[in-house]
């Protein structure tokens, strides 16, 4: 999956944020131990150091939402970073974000932490970050 396609899934999925650009995914796959899983519609987008793994990104084209598309995708990563020897998956998500949040949660995340003021919004005031964790088996 291209950083070109990456952003479009992006800039339609994340209608509460301002999305990645094309460059920032292009920028964040050169780095190091910089990990994507992805489907044909969703992809996620992580780091794996060592035993833990951080999502950076998680996002499913609107058309295809419903589908499993996310699911499938947060599931072969879970695979292919269990694999790796990661034991831990953390996530920040904001806590507006309601159904990202049930998400995460159906599939076994829990909450971890918070920080507060972390997410900018439109209006000028900022969205606190739910930290959320998942031992992998």
């Amino acid at each position: 999956m291209t950083p070109d396609r990456l952003a479009d899934i992006a800039a339609r999925a994340y209608r509460h944020m301002a999305p990645w650009t094309a460059q920032e995914f292009a920028e964040t796959l050169a780095r190091a131990f910089v990990h994507l899983t992805h489907t044909e519609h969703a992809f996620v987008l992580a780091t794996i150091i060592v035993d833990e793994a951080e999502i950076l990104a998680l996002a499913c084209d609107p058309d295809a939402q419903g589908t499993g598309e996310a699911s499938r995708a947060l599931h072969a990563f879970e695979r292919a970073a269990a694999g790796q020897g990661v034991t831990t998956v953390f996530l920040e998500v904001a806590a507006a974000n309601t159904p990202a949040r049930a998400f995460y949660a159906k599939h076994g995340y829990e909450p971890a932490g918070l920080r507060k003021g972390y997410y900018p919004q439109p209006d000028g005031t900022r969205d606190d970050a739910v930290l959320m964790r998942k031992t992998l088996p």
